[in-house]
């Protein structure tokens, strides 16, 4: 099978013509897609989110079953699996076979085609479960502005669409906004502000309340900035460490100010929100939007995508082609 491989620790990507048998699970697929993540990117240049070796990378399958161990898939099922440990500790994505566990396989929306689910991908799998808890919160939009950082990444560009798509008022923080302008106000951002307002130090604990809510793929001081900007009885959604994994702050603005801190994960999520979160995409998702934010690469490409995605130069969601 042709597959990308890092063969050992720290070791970057490589393709070849790899042996069936390293793949392991009651659910054997043919992949149609995969898609290009900030996590894939660490994976592919050695920068340690790979957990065992060798492995194949790639953290989005979106598969067709071409035999199941597994009363709930049959062959010819398509079906769509993200994080849960592919592509970091069991073999993922990048290669035109996978064997998977069944547990948190999600059937391919009638609405969607494979392509379409793969440029959503992790990224907007992510987003959309960020969304779910704002959706689900006190949060309404004719409460005021809604912070996206990373606005014209994966995650921040889904995440826009779908804000907008239920009328909030999308404030879309971004370091190219003078560049991606046009298209962040084509996603529905009402506004543009640049990243290093948020992103250099910290200011106080509790500062001038801007935000009903807010979507943060950042953290660090970023994150730090934006929970005390947060209005009284706000939603911060975390969803990345894209300027750092660190975050120092007060609890004031939790204690003072009644705001919440989530988190948004697509590693351990279980099947009940990873099928609502397709459902949502599914149903709110504008599909001329995610085309326009998405492109096509082949295997072979990847690779080369790696360094541009860790830069922040990808804009949008990356669909990979296997076997489709």
């Amino acid at each position: 099978m042709r597959a990308l491989l890092i063969e050992s620790k720290g070791a970057t990507a490589h393709l070849t013509d790899a042996d069936p048998d390293l793949l392991e699970g009651p659910v054997e697929l043919d992949v149609l897609y995969s898609s290009l993540n900030y996590k894939d990117g660490l994976a592919l240049t050695g920068k340690g989110i790979a957990r065992s070796w060798p492995l194949i990378p790639g953290i989005d399958v979106v598969g067709r079953v071409t035999r199941s161990e597994s009363p709930e898939w049959n062959s010819g099922d398509t079906v769509i699996l993200n994080g849960s440990g592919i592509g970091e500790s069991t073999h993922g994505g990048y290669a035109d076979q996978a064997r998977v566990a069944p547990d948190f396989l999600v059937r391919l929306p009638g609405t969607l085609t494979a392509y379409q689910a793969a440029a959503i991908g992790t990224a907007g799998f992510e987003a959309a479960i960020a969304v779910q808890k704002i959706l689900d919160s006190a949060v309404a939009p004719g409460d005021g502005e809604l912070l996206v950082t990373g606005a014209a990444g994966g995650v921040g560009s889904i995440a826009c669409a779908l804000l907008a798509r239920h009328g909030y008022q999308v404030v879309a923080s971004s370091g190219r906004g003078d560049e991606e302008a046009a298209y962040l106000k084509e996603l529905g951002a009402q506004r543009i502000i640049d990243r290093a307002t948020l992103a250099g130090d910290a200011g106080g604990p509790l500062q001038k309340q801007l935000w009903a809510a807010a979507i943060d793929v950042a953290g660090g001081t970023t994150l730090a900035n934006v929970l005390a900007q947060t209005s009284y009885g706000g939603l911060v959604v975390a969803c990345g460490m894209a300027q750092s994994a660190e975050l120092s702050i007060t609890v004031f603005p939790h204690i003072l100010r009644d705001v919440t801190l989530a988190g948004a994960d697509t590693v351990s999520a279980p099947l009940a929100t990873r099928t609502r979160a397709w459902e949502l995409l599914a149903a709110d998702l504008d599909l001329s939007v995610l085309e326009g934010m998405s492109t096509t690469i082949e295997l072979e490409q990847v690779p080369d995508r790696a360094e541009e995605i860790l830069a922040g130069r990808v804009r949008g969601r990356t669909a990979v082609r296997l076997t489709a």
